[in-house]
């Protein structure tokens, strides 16, 4: 049976220092490139029927370095819109709004949790489409995958909250007995 192969981009100067980040379009730092090439070695052999990814360049930089053709490029896959939260940390964020949590409230001036599970279900239904020709792959963000992982499995894009995604790690979407959606593997070190 094919799979969802998702593979968050390497680290950025932001990830490492925990800002959010999703429209403002970061290099990767020497550390996130080592990642990158890490992670295509992870995945050194494998072929996919499809490559998407979002059209950031810290994403389409891990794809060239890990070796991935990138096929589509969507905004589907585009990080979470932080709106007012962009560039600033959740530990900043709570010194004004100690309850704020960006899987149940959002961010104001960008994106709510429902309206990221939208494009989401989008390009797991177009992946869904490419499975019957192979392996699919994502390269994306942190906030992005985790929905994916947690719209995969039917749960709530809130639920991407539980699953922790660290940079350059990959993971796996596939199915049990050829029917059922499960997580196969999640936030694989490379």
């Amino acid at each position: 049976m094919a799979e969802i192969v998702l593979v968050r981009h390497g680290q950025t100067e932001w990830s490492a220092n925990g800002k959010h980040t999703s429209y403002t379009d970061l290099d990767l730092t020497a550390e996130g490139e080592r990642q990158a090439r890490a992670a295509g070695a992870k995945l050194a052999g494998r072929t996919f029927a499809a490559v998407i990814s979002s059209p950031r360049k810290r994403a389409l930089r891990t794809a060239e370095l890990a070796g991935l053709d990138v096929t589509e490029v969507t905004e589907d896959l585009g990080e979470w819109n932080y709106g007012e939260y962009e560039g600033v940390t959740t530990k900043e964020i709570h010194q004004t709004r100690p309850a704020w949590s960006l899987w149940t409230d959002g961010c104001p001036g960008g994106e709510s949790p429902s309206q990221v599970g939208e494009r989401i279900d989008r390009v797991l239904a177009r992946a869904r489409q490419l499975l019957e020709r192979g392996d699919v792959a994502f390269v994306a963000h942190g906030h992005c995958l985790r929905a994916v992982g947690a719209r995969w499995v039917g749960l709530p894009t809130a639920a991407g909250g539980l699953l922790k995604l660290d940079t350059a790690t990959v993971s796996a979407l596939g199915f049990e007995h050829g029917v059922d959606p499960v997580i196969d593997r999640w936030n694989a070190e490379c």
